[in-house]
C-alpha cells in the first residue's frame, strides 16, 4: 500500500454519512485533506480547483437529489480536462447493492470501485491497497 497523503472528497446529501466518511479516512493517516460536499455541484466547482500534483479520492453517493451520482460523472467527464482525470480515484457509494447501478459504473472506465454504504475503515482500506 502506498503511504503517500491524499486528498479525499466525500460527496453525499446525508449528513451522517458524511461525518462517517470523514471519520473513517481520518483514521486511516492516509488523509492530506478530506472535504464534504451535501450537493455534487458544489463538489464538481471544488475539484475543478484542486492541484494537478496531488492524487485526490472521490466518494460520490449515487442517489441523491439534484445532480446523482451519475450526472455528476457526466459532469466530471464533461468539465475536467482528460489529463486532469488521471489524478481522481473515482469510487460509488451506495447503500443497495443494485447490479443495473454496478453494470452503469463499469462504463466509465475512471470509476475505481462501486463500495457499500456504510463506508468502513475495512472497506476504505482495501480500496486504498488495490490503487
Amino acid at each position: 500500500m502506498n503511504s503517500d497523503k491524499m486528498h479525499f472528497v466525500v460527496i453525499d446529501d446525508s449528513k451522517l454519512d458524511c461525518f462517517i466518511a470523514e471519520k473513517v479516512i481520518q483514521n486511516t493517516g492516509r488523509s492530506e485533506s478530506v472535504r464534504t460536499f451535501a450537493a455534487a455541484t458544489d463538489a464538481l466547482e471544488y475539484i475543478q480547483t484542486l492541484p494537478d500534483d496531488k492524487k485526490t479520492v472521490v466518494l460520490v453517493d449515487i442517489q441523491m437529489p439534484v445532480m446523482n451520482g451519475f450526472d455528476f460523472l457526466e459532469q466530471f467527464e464533461k468539465s475536467v480536462p482528460q489529463e486532469k482525470r488521471s489524478n481522481f480515484i473515482i469510487n460509488l457509494l451506495s447503500s443497495s447493492i443494485n447490479e443495473t447501478d454496478q453494470i452503469r459504473a463499469k462504463a466509465y472506465k475512471f470509476v475505481n470501485r462501486f463500495l457499500n454504504k456504510p463506508l468502513t475503515k475495512s472497506t476504505l482500506e482495501n480500496m486504498l491497497a488495490t490503487m
